[in-house]
């Protein structure tokens, strides 16, 4: 199990969906050379440089956390059961109740639509709140979601910047 980058008064904690199993070998959140967390998070000036996984426990200093809706690991996040997603989004809440932070930016639509029961969510801000925080909900910064590059990552990681 991947632990949870946490710290004392968060601005931002993101959710992946669950750790990949190159996160799960390395304890590094995002650590696939192909994902596109690290880069987008820099460009879009939540960071001042581009941090290496292996630097996620910098992050707090910039009041930014990472956690996951699933703590199983696999390769691909399809490999979620509904029920895991479902629970998963009961224990986050439960989290983010206990970390305080501003924002829960959860990383990846469809795991979210599911875990949350929201099927007509999209790419922003939500308007439900999840543990006592707003909600915005971003791309998937996996290589496998083609739909999206690092500069239009980046773009939506902005927005929410911009919102703090």
């Amino acid at each position: 199990m991947l632990d949870d980058v946490l710290g004392p008064s968060l601005d931002v904690l993101f959710c992946g969906i669950n750790p990949g199993l190159m996160s799960e070998a390395t304890g590094h959140h995002f650590a696939r050379p192909g994902n596109r967390f690290w880069p987008a998070l820099h460009l879009s000036g939540f960071t001042p440089r581009l941090l290496a996984p292996a630097e996620q426990h910098l992050l707090p200093s910039y009041g930014l956390g990472i956690t996951n809706i699933v703590p199983r690991a696999s390769a691909k996040a399809s490999e979620l059961t509904r029920d895991e997603l479902v629970a998963g989004a009961e224990a986050l809440a439960a989290k983010v109740a206990t970390a305080g932070p501003k924002v829960l930016a959860v990383l990846g639509i469809s795991a979210y639509r599911t875990a949350f029961a929201r099927p007509k969510a999209v790419i922003g801000p939500q308007p439900e709140p999840v543990g006592g925080a707003r909600v915005w909900v971003l791309p998937n910064p996996s290589g496998l979601n083609a739909h999206w590059t690092v500069t239009t990552i980046a773009g939506e990681l902005g927005r929410l910047r911009s919102s703090l």
